[in-house]
């Protein structure tokens, strides 16, 4: 996208990809008047399924990206590992936002780290592998570490944990020798993220940082506001997750996530082209919620700044909540959570229950962080899933 666009309520906005960041994106567009094409090659994609057009296509299949373009006057993806060179192509039809090159960018680490580094914000100590020579460089000062792919990285898959050279030789052995990065083991206090809008005419607009809890490298908790950071920290995040952004003249949403170090310092440790999960809490605890700005860079719609008017804990329902010891599936007791207050339930749609796989998300509201994280350990309680570790009580 390189000049402003203005596509008003009653038009047609297209989505690649159809998983649920998909689903929500449309629902977003819809409420706004505007009517949603979706590609995604799954028939039964949650996306497609609720879009008004749903072309079946691989994402570098020329008939179904012209027929994207067709139907629709302007672009987006809906997470980042859709190929750049299919946004650049349709980039010449219609603006897309955001634009191949940055999306190019957030899919592969060495590339993503080299751009923090040149924005001038901190990040782990890393080394970039991609032979027998760079494998044999790697410096020992960085292990312990963890070794992750260079590309298709995402909720802890391709990564590895490394104690010594003689695991990382093997770890790299195991991932099939592709280009991968070490980042040397920090000390964490915790993880936040930051979401932030940026229009094609520069303007920006965040939320507040939301702190965050993995489990097996798939976020698990997310609170808001961020109860163990003190608010100097947080705009600091705020004006590095900014920075970054305008570097790469980049338009639509993107979230930062940064590392706060044992230590009181800040470290950023990746970037997403696209709402994120821990971005969830505002579409019930905020007036904007963050598919709201996707569409609104989207379109070309004001960037009015997002006011959160509740605090709120958002839990990751996994499919394993679907899957009892017998391997049989059963339908979590969905009542029994509801009769909790503040209580929002977002189901997916995805037919099949797998272990990892996301299949909702359940978000607290409450008046304070105090009662919405009471809330949101009861409502773990019901659903006997285990209560995250190292969150604040």
């Amino acid at each position: 996208m390189t000049g402003p666009i203005a596509v008003e309520p009653g038009g047609t906005l297209g989505v690649l990809g159809g998983g649920q960041l998909g689903r929500m994106f449309v629902h977003a567009a819809q409420r706004l008047g505007y009517r949603c094409s979706v590609l995604d090659p799954d028939a039964d994609s949650p996306a497609g399924r609720v879009a008004e057009s749903h072309i079946r296509a691989d994402y570098l299949d020329d008939a179904g990206l012209t027929r994207l373009a067709d139907e629709t006057t302007a672009i987006t993806t809906e997470f980042e590992n859709v190929p750049a060179q299919a946004l650049r192509r349709l980039a010449s039809r219609r603006p897309v936002a955001p634009a191949g090159d940055a999306v190019a960018i957030c899919q592969d680490r060495a590339l993503e780290k080299a751009h923090f580094a040149a924005c001038g914000v901190p990040c782990a100590p890393y080394h970039v592998i991609d032979s027998e020579a760079a494998l044999a460089a790697a410096p020992d000062a960085l292990l312990p570490g963890i070794l992750k792919t260079s590309r298709l990285g995402y909720d802890g898959k391709g990564q590895r944990g490394v104690r010594d050279r003689a695991a990382l030789v093997q770890a790299w052995r195991d991932l099939r020798s592709v280009p991968c990065v070490l980042e040397q083991r920090l000390a964490l206090a915790c993880e936040i993220s930051v979401v932030l809008a940026r229009a094609v005419d520069g303007r920006q607009v965040h939320f507040a940082p939301l702190q965050n809890t993995h489990r097996e490298g798939i976020l698990a908790l997310t609170q808001w506001p961020a109860p163990d950071v003190a608010p100097s920290l947080q705009a600091q995040a705020v004006d590095a997750a900014m920075a970054i952004a305008a570097s790469m003249r980049y338009v639509g949403v993107l979230c930062v996530e940064f590392f706060v170090l044992a230590d009181g310092r800040l470290c950023v440790n990746e970037m997403a082209p696209r709402p994120h999960n821990s971005g969830h809490c505002t579409i019930d605890a905020s007036d904007c919620s963050q598919f709201e700005l996707q569409v609104r860079t989207l379109a070309g719609l004001p960037l009015a700044t997002p006011r959160a008017h509740s605090a709120a804990a958002m839990l990751n329902l996994l499919g394993d909540l679907w899957l009892v010891a017998d391997s049989s599936v059963r339908e979590p007791p969905w009542r029994e959570v509801l009769a909790l207050p503040g209580v929002h339930l977002h189901l997916y749609g995805k037919r099949a229950a797998r272990g990892g796989r996301k299949m909702g998300h359940l978000t607290v509201t409450a008046a304070t962080p105090e009662q919405a994280l009471q809330t949101t350990r009861e409502a773990a309680r019901r659903l006997a899933l285990a209560w995250p570790l190292a969150v604040t009580a």
